[in-house]
């Protein structure tokens, strides 16, 4: 053997003597001596960090979102109003001003701003709303001489779906409150009408669809209602938006969850006999959402209200079971082989942390988990300010093999409004807990 081999020998065997005399057990307590490497870190987030990631994501939207209209044929600006038609269109340039995603991004902007006390999220929403505010009018003006014709403020002026409605409905309310001075109550109205009086209903009373298939609930439809009702109560003071309010999350909760698991499944089909039992994690999202936005302004001692609040726990319990070791859930919430999915992940960490902020929950349960996920939810906004791997728009399926497939792209809408609520809500528990 030469030299060199028997030196490396030596060093080799002095190092497991080393270690078998310095870290074991016996000597020095292992678990507080050997290094763990985390996929996330699960330390406390730090507020101005978080404020950082906010601020890159208001940074992209207000660039890629302008509001600005153009004539879709000659690209030209239309600063006149009274001339829009057929042809004026919203410049495009990433995402849609008038959407239900949108409505989610208005809110999480409104909250953004309510906690880190800066302008430029609060003048984000309010610059867009009064551009929406000034088209409603003009739109109104052109349907009078060209009733029948298409045109961009369509389903603002005559919704056709809870989608056209809900989101959008509840953020300007939230807007009016935060002190948004536009002129928004004519869409308000409008949005809570069709809500109200022109969606399909079972007999029963509960929000349904009739397309594409008849007679069906969608999961997602709790929040394309709920908040909006629950916001509607309180800016009128009328309690019947309260009461339909709570009906939909009982009566949707009687067919569609799973107390077993403490998960929502995601469609329900009146007349079969076993439904499709797809917990999907986004709309689980809109679902736990929803309770959040209502148990905010319901009354304390409001009649239902701890059966909303006991839904909330069972709902908040289940999923704090599927969480994966990186911070975030999967696209179906119960297959591990399913990817990892952005929007929900802010959707979940969002309503734990207001229901931690707001006592509903155990802070010393769920505190961890939602640091947690918060920091695996800023690992997914990239230096741009775009949010990545979120799932596209997603409707009802009856095999595993359509969540399991569905693309996801920066430009879905979807995980922007998700992302500020959840980045504003944990500064809110990193000021509130000690």
């Amino acid at each position: 053997m030469n030299k060199t081999k028997i030196i490396l020998l030596v060093i080799y065997f002095a190092c497991i003597e080393a270690f078998s005399q310095h870290v074991t057990d016996a000597n020095s307590i292992l678990h507080n001596v050997i290094p763990v490497e985390y996929a996330t870190s699960p330390e406390k987030p730090k507020a101005e960090d978080i404020t950082v990631v906010l601020l890159n994501i208001c940074n992209y939207l207000d660039e890629n979102t302008p509001a600005i209209l153009i004539d879709k044929e000659t690209k030209k600006e239309i600063n006149n109003l009274s001339k829009v038609d057929e042809n004026s269109i919203i410049k495009p340039v990433d995402f849609r001003l008038i959407s239900y995603e949108w409505g989610v991004t208005y809110a999480g902007m409104l909250l953004a701003a309510e906690v880190t006390g800066d302008n430029r999220f609060t003048n984000y929403t309010y610059d867009r709303f009064e551009f929406l505010s000034r088209l409603e009018r003009a739109f109104l003006a052109f349907e009078k001489s060209h009733p029948d014709t298409k045109h961009l403020m369509k389903s603002v002026l005559h919704p056709n779906a809870l989608d056209d409605a809900g989101a959008m409905c509840a953020a300007m309310i939230k807007a009016k409150q935060d002190g948004c001075e536009s002129d928004l109550d004519l869409m308000i109205n409008n949005f809570m009408d069709f809500i109200s009086n022109q969606q399909f209903r079972f007999p029963d009373g509960t929000l349904a669809r009739n397309f594409p298939f008849p007679n069906t609930l969608w999961l997602d439809d709790l929040f394309m209602s709920v908040p909006a009702l629950a916001q509607m109560g309180k800016y009128t003071g009328d309690t019947k938006y309260y009461d339909d309010a709570i009906k939909q999350l009982i009566q949707f909760s009687e067919r569609m969850f799973n107390a077993e698991k403490g998960l929502y499944m995601h469609g329900w089909v009146e007349g079969m006999d076993q439904h499709p039992q797809f917990h999907w994690a986004r709309a689980n999202g809109w679902a736990v959402m929803s309770m959040v936005e209502l148990l905010e302004v319901l009354p304390n001692d409001y009649k239902n209200r701890d059966k909303v609040l006991a839904l909330l726990r069972k709902h908040v319990y289940g999923l704090a079971k599927y969480q994966s070791k990186n911070g975030m859930w999967h696209q179906l919430i119960d297959r591990e082989d399913s990817y990892l999915e952005t929007s929900a992940t802010a959707i979940y960490t969002y309503s734990i942390a207001r229901a931690i902020n707001r006592g509903w929950i155990d802070a010393s349960a769920y505190k961890p988990m939602v640091y947690l996920a918060w920091n695996a939810v800023a690992n997914q906004v990239n230096e741009k300010g775009q949010v990545e791997n979120t799932c596209v728009g997603t409707g009802l399926g009856f095999e595993p093999a359509y969540y399991f497939y569905r693309p996801v792209s920066v430009y879905t809408a979807h995980g922007y409004g998700p992302v500020l609520l959840a980045g504003a809500e944990i500064i809110k528990l990193l000021n509130n807990q000690k």
